[in-house]
């Protein structure tokens, strides 16, 4: 941290964990993790699931560690009812994280910017599969625009899977994009108070970073360094600041991008409650750059502390 905090200016500090999304389970064990830590720094830290109990009483509480993922606690409507109530809480704002949770809306945005993603098309019942295919080239990859853990991904490699991939997609989200597959590798930036964190190099031992490989396997491998040379990786944390603002995002997050084979990179997505789970790539790299899980934890909670956050 840049400078001490006495923990107690913190007051009662509600942690959100849990919730009714698809992600409930990964966000019962970051809410833990986080939960564990700031009780072990001395904070009066309560856990609080938005799933089983009235949200009211959040109004006993002086601030907020949002540890949901996936709908209603990353998707804007968690912080609008705490900006409504006057509760400061950790991360982005109202339109950043709905913005951030919509990967359809976030790249019209990044390519308005001039952020560099990779193609895509949306998609819906009365689609020309065989024409999508056709434009993006196979494989690609069909995933619905409002879900994280990689939760209704398909990887598609024949034209005639697109209606099934389609299908799988729509359960989760109306909004389905297809998108262009890009292999050259698999990274993501850390965002903590304005700085981007060590990037990191994540590579799966099936085919593609999906639910298992995040969660559930031992066997996926996160290299930080990432391996990229000293001046790309500058170059690229600059650019995923970039990402992170246009879309107006603050405090901290993660953002996420793929390199091609010639070694061009394209910004994939932004998660803006990223996971505290003990597979999860934040505070993996937060480590690697000499901060460790406690540390991390109490700096994402003082920021709270701020007003505002710029964008500009």
């Amino acid at each position: 941290m840049h400078k001490q905090v006495d923990v107690k200016q913190f007051g009662k500090v509600a942690v959100l964990l849990g919730g009714k999304s698809g992600e409930r389970e990964v966000s019962l064990k970051s809410g833990n993790a986080v939960l564990t830590a700031l009780q072990r720094q001395g904070v009066d830290a309560q856990a609080f699931d938005p799933a089983h109990r009235n949200l009211s009483e959040l109004s006993g509480f002086d601030r907020v560690f949002i540890s949901l993922h996936g709908r209603f606690g990353e998707d804007g409507t968690m912080q609008g009812l705490l900006d409504l109530m006057g509760i400061p809480y950790t991360g982005s704002g109202v339109m950043a994280s709905a913005v951030g949770m919509d990967k359809w809306r976030t790249k019209l945005l990044w390519r308005a910017s001039g952020v560099v993603t990779p193609d895509f098309e949306m998609l819906d019942a009365k689609t020309d599969f065989a024409q999508v295919a056709k434009h993006l080239g196979l494989p690609l990859f069909v995933k619905p625009a409002n879900e994280g853990s990689s939760i209704g991904i398909t990887k598609v490699k024949a034209a005639e899977a697109l209606p099934d991939a389609y299908a799988l997609a729509a359960k989760a989200d109306p909004l389905v994009i297809a998108e262009k597959f890009v292999g050259g590798g698999e990274y993501t930036v850390g965002i903590l108070d304005g700085e981007a964190l060590p990037i990191i190099r994540i590579v799966p031992k099936n085919e593609y970073y999906d639910f298992e490989a995040k969660y559930l396997r031992n066997d996926t491998e996160y290299h930080c360094p990432s391996g990229l040379d000293a001046a790309k990786e500058a170059q690229i944390q600059q650019e995923a600041l970039v990402a992170f603002k246009v879309l107006g995002c603050k405090g901290w997050g993660r953002v996420d991008f793929l390199m091609d084979e010639a070694g061009k990179h394209y910004f994939l997505e932004v998660n803006t409650s990223p996971g505290m789970t003990d597979h999860s790539l934040v505070p993996m790299a937060a480590k690697v750059a000499g901060m460790d899980f406690d540390a991390l934890v109490l700096r994402i909670l003082a920021m709270t502390f701020k007003d505002s956050d710029s964008v500009e």
